[in-house]
């Protein structure tokens, strides 16, 4: 519901942090499929994006969807979405890799070197990845999948803790050695 205040902060810390890596989800890929082609797009709606949408000034109730609703909505968001927004989620990176670790959304197509990674797996990938015993050139560290809580593995570590339902935000300190949770 404070999606628009999100990216403000976002842009904020940016500005001040030139450290920042902000990463891509499928939400946001969503989202931005749904701006180019609303009716391709509107699946975003059922899983955030009606939220969403209302932190710009669009209101929208899914149980009234029709067709030029979601079209109309697709219009306002494009009207009201600061540029600022638009070129943020546009230039979000699909993943980042740093020392021994390599930074998703989702997850990784294991057998795939890590170059040669699609970015639809990097944002959508699921069951293949978590289902993995192997190791990856890479600890992966990512989301998208809940859990109750972090889940450290030697091949990956899973920080999703589903923080929209249950307010725990989980945020994950890796130096050196240490791995620890705030």
């Amino acid at each position: 519901p404070e999606s628009a205040d999100v990216i403000d902060m976002l842009l904020e810390l940016k500005a001040r942090e030139e450290n920042v890596i902000t990463l891509k989800g499928n939400h946001e890929a969503a989202m931005m499929s749904f701006l180019q082609e609303p009716m391709k797009g509107k699946r975003w709606l059922h899983y955030g994006g009606d939220a969403t949408l209302r932190s710009y000034g669009v209101d929208l109730m899914l149980s009234e969807l029709t067709d030029e609703k979601i079209r109309q909505a697709g219009k306002k968001l494009k009207k009201n979405l600061p540029d600022s927004h638009l070129r943020f989620i546009t230039s979000l990176e699909a993943s980042h890799m740093m020392g021994d670790y390599f930074f998703v959304h989702a997850g990784i197509e294991p057998g795939r070197s890590i170059e040669d990674q699609k970015e639809h797996d990097l944002l959508w990938i699921r069951d293949n990845f978590l289902d993995h015993k192997g190791l990856y050139e890479k600890i992966i560290v990512h989301g998208h999948s809940i859990i109750p809580e972090p889940e450290f593995k030697d091949n990956r570590i899973g920080i999703d803790t589903g923080a929209f339902y249950s307010n725990v935000l989980t945020c994950l300190v890796l130096e050196g050695d240490s791995k620890e949770i705030l």
